[in-house]
Formats: structure tokens, C-alpha cells, sequence
């Protein structure tokens, strides 16, 4: 497995799982108390935890640095990607690279395993992200700071940012490091809104 960084105890990865634990808590606990101080209807808990969860990851786009995305100069569905990044707060800059070389390059200096690999390749605050990964996926990364090298979306499945469309598939985002080692960090079913676990 992928072990917990050290460098996941910096101030916003301590705010996240403070806020996740304490949404969490009122789950099990069943406390869901609407901001007038009348309880919440059913459910409301988890919507609760939800809104929770999303302001803690507020800023984290905005924090981060640059997402530094490599690409072909044809790739439609790696231009709907950076869409959604930019849609999501991300700043974003597009390196074209017109020869899949240069790309297939770009992917092992970055230590992307082959059969992780899509049809792009980002850089962000240290980390890889590869293909078609949610926003709130790196997000969440950015604000964890785990103890991985990136994480991806291997393939393209439809559904995923940037591969909307028909019959959408459930999809994994996978953690790796730079020994071989791998996790799903999350798995996405895009037919379910803010499905992500």
C-alpha cells in the first residue's frame, strides 16, 4: 500500500480531516442541525457532511500552483479536461507536444507506469496527475498530501472529465508511487452526482 506522508500534516490537510472527521462524527451520531437550530430532515446529515467536505477543499485549487498539462495539439478530450480544471479554479497552462514521443517522454520522466497511461500528462504542486482525473480528486490529493507520486485515471473511460457522453462508466482513480506500489484513492461512478469514494 502507500503510506501517509509526513508532509500530510501541513495546515490544510490537518483542516480537511478535521472538518471530514467532525462531518463524519455527526453521521454516526446522527447529528444533522440546520443553521436556525431545527433538526434536518432525513438525509440532511449526509448533504451535511458533503457541504462539509467541499469547504474544506476550498482554496485548494486557488493555493496550488500551476497545473502544467502536456499534450497532443489535437486531443478534443484533453482540451475538455483543462476545461474542467479551469472550471474548478485551477490555473492551467497546455504544453503541445505534436509527436507521441515527446508525450511518451514526458510521461516516464514523470514515472507514469504504462498501464496508468491516457492521453495526457499534468504536473501540479509536486504531483502527477494523469488522464482524465475529477477536479475534486486532485483536490483532495493537494489538500491530503499523501505519500505518492501522482495519481490517474488510466485509459479514457466515458463519463470522466472531458469524456462526457453516452452510457458513462464507473471508474477508478488510482495512487502510485515510484516503487510499483498502488491504491485506488477513489472510485468514481459518474452517473451519481459528487460520487466520489
Amino acid at each position: 500500500g502507500v503510506a501517509p506522508s509526513p508532509r500530510g500534516r501541513h495546515l490544510p490537510g490537518m483542516i480537511y480531516r478535521i472538518i471530514r472527521s467532525a462531518a463524519a462524527a455527526a453521521l454516526l451520531l446522527g447529528i444533522g442541525v440546520a443553521c436556525d437550530g431545527a433538526p434536518e430532515p432525513e438525509g440532511a446529515a449526509t448533504d451535511a457532511a458533503t457541504r462539509a467536505e467541499a469547504g474544506a477543499l476550498e482554496g485548494v485549487a486557488e493555493a496550488a500552483g500551476e497545473v502544467v498539462v502536456y499534450k497532443s495539439p489535437t486531443c478534443g478530450c484533453c482540451n475538455g479536461w483543462v476545461e474542467h480544471m479551469e472550471a474548478s479554479g485551477f490555473t492551467v497552462r497546455t504544453v503541445d507536444l505534436p509527436m507521441y514521443d515527446d508525450l511518451a517522454a514526458k510521461k516516464h520522466e514523470h514515472g507514469v507506469p504504462g498501464d496508468l497511461g491516457s492521453c495526457h500528462t499534468a504536473t501540479v504542486d509536486g504531483y502527477v496527475v494523469e488522464g482524465h482525473v475529477p477536479a475534486d480528486a486532485v483536490k483532495r490529493m493537494l489538500a491530503e498530501r499523501p505519500d505518492v507520486k501522482g495519481i490517474a485515471v488510466p485509459g479514457m473511460p466515458v463519463g470522466s472529465p472531458g469524456m462526457e457522453g453516452a452510457n458513462p462508466e464507473r471508474y477508478d482513480v488510482v495512487a502510485f508511487d515510484g516503487e510499483g506500489n498502488r491504491t485506488v484513492f477513489e472510485s468514481v461512478d459518474p452517473t451519481r452526482a459528487d460520487d466520489h469514494r
